[in-house]
C-alpha cells in the first residue's frame, strides 16, 4: 500500500525567548548556551495556550489549501508527552474543534520520538484497512513543566505542533510518498531511567543524565535512519536532506561528522526555535520545506528519552 503525505503545516507561539532570559534565572549567559546547544531563542505558549490549543493552530494552518474535506479524515493520532488533559485528549479537542465526525482517536507518548510512532500506528490502520484518510498532531508544551532554574535543561525547551496529512492517495505533486518508518524501544540500553524525566507533580522536567542523551541520541538516530533505509532500499547516501530531532546542534554536528552527511543539508530550526519535543523534526521539515524540490529523498530521524528512536523516509 503507497501511503502519501498530502500537507504538513505547524504552529509556534508568538512568544520569544532570547538566551539573555537566562542570566539572570540560572546564571548561564548567551554565549555559554549558544555554544554547547546551538539555541539563541526558543518558543513559548502564552497563558492561555497547552498541547490542545496548539494542535488546534497546527491543523486550522492545513486545513488551508488541503485538497478535500477535513470531515473526511476518518483516524486522528496525537503525539505528545506533555499533554493538556490526558481523558479529552489532543486528538478528541481536534476532533472536536472541526466536527470530525467518522473519526477514530487516540494519543500516543514515546517521549520525543512520539511522533514517529504516531506515523507508525497510523500506517497499521492503513495497512489493515480501517482508516484511508488519517491527521497525525504532534504537539509538546515544554514550558509549562520547564524549571528555567536548572543550569542543566532549563534553557532547552521550547513549544510547538506540527499536523501531518495523509492518505492512500497522491493528492498533488506537493504531496511526499512515505517510503518507510521505523521505530524501536531501548528501555534496556544505557541510563534509561533516569536519564530524561516529565514529573508533573514531582519537579517537572528534567534531564540530569545529558552525557548518556548525547551519547546514545548520535549513535541511534543514525541507526534508526539506516534501518528505514534499508526497508525501502535506500542508504544515508541516496538522502538529500536530514531533519533530525531539535535537540541540541552539537548532535546534529557529531552526526554529521560521523556520517560524512553535510550539514548544510540538515533541516534546522534549533536556533530560533529551542527543543520544541516531539514535533520538532516535523516542524523544522514545514519550516524548510522550500529547500526540498520535486523527487529528493528526506530523512526524518529521532531520539528520545526512556529510552526510544525512530525514523522515517519520505520521497516528495
Amino acid at each position: 500500500m503507497e501511503l502519501y503525505i498530502n500537507k504538513i503545516a505547524h504552529y509556534l507561539p508568538e512568544t520569544v525567548v532570547p538566551n539573555s532570559y537566562f542570566k539572570d534565572i540560572n546564571g548561564l549567559d548567551d554565549e555559554w548556551i549558544y555554544s554547547r546547544t546551538g539555541i539563541k531563542n526558543r518558543s513559548k505558549a502564552g497563558v492561555e495556550e497547552n498541547t490542545n490549543t496548539m494542535a488546534v493552530k497546527a491543523v486550522e494552518a492545513g486545513v488551508k489549501g488541503l485538497p478535500y474535506a477535513i470531515g473526511e479524515i476518518d483516524l486522528i493520532v496525537a503525539a505528545t508527552y506533555s499533554p493538556y488533559d490526558t481523558v479529552a485528549t489532543m486528538a478528541h479537542t481536534v476532533q472536536h474543534h472541526f466536527r470530525i465526525e467518522n473519526a477514530q482517536c487516540l494519543s500516543v507518548s514515546s517521549a520525543c520520538s512520539s511522533l514517529i510512532n504516531a506515523m507508525e500506528i497510523a500506517e497499521g490502520y492503513f495497512a489493515a484497512g480501517k482508516a484511508r484518510k488519517a491527521l497525525v498532531i504532534a504537539a509538546d508544551h515544554n514550558s509549562k513543566y520547564a524549571n528555567e532554574t536548572d543550569p542543566q535543561s532549563g534553557h532547552l525547551w521550547g513549544d510547538g505542533a506540527v499536523a501531518v496529512f495523509i492518505s492512500t492517495e497522491s493528492c498533488s505533486e506537493k504531496d511526499a510518498r512515505i517510503l518507510s518508518i521505523y521505530t524501536r524501544g531501548m528501555g534496556h540500553i544505557g541510563k534509561a531511567m533516569e536519564a530524561v524525566h516529565l514529573l508533573p507533580k514531582d519537579g517537572g522536567i528534567s534531564m540530569p543524565e545529558g552525557r548518556d542523551v548525547f551519547i546514545h541520541a548520535c549513535h541511534y538516530m543514525v541507526e534508526a535512519l539506516n534501518k528505514a533505509g534499508e526497508r525501502c532500499g535506500k542508504t544515508l547516501a541516496d538522502l538529500n536532506y536530514i531533519s533530525s530531532h531539535q535537540a541540541n546542534r552539537r548532535i546534529i554536528n557529531t552526526i554529521a561528522r560521523q556520517t560524512g552527511f553535510p550539514e548544510e543539508h540538515f533541516l534546522m530550526n534549533i536556533e530560533e526555535r529551542g527543543n520544541t519535543g516531539c514535533p520538532s523534526c516535523m516542524i523544522a521539515l514545514s519550516e524548510n520545506r522550500e529547500k526540498v524540490n520535486k523527487g529528493d529523498l528526506v530523512g526524518l530521524t529521532v531520539f528520545g528519552g526512556g529510552y526510544s528512536c525512530g525514523a522515517m523516509i519520505l520521497q516528495f
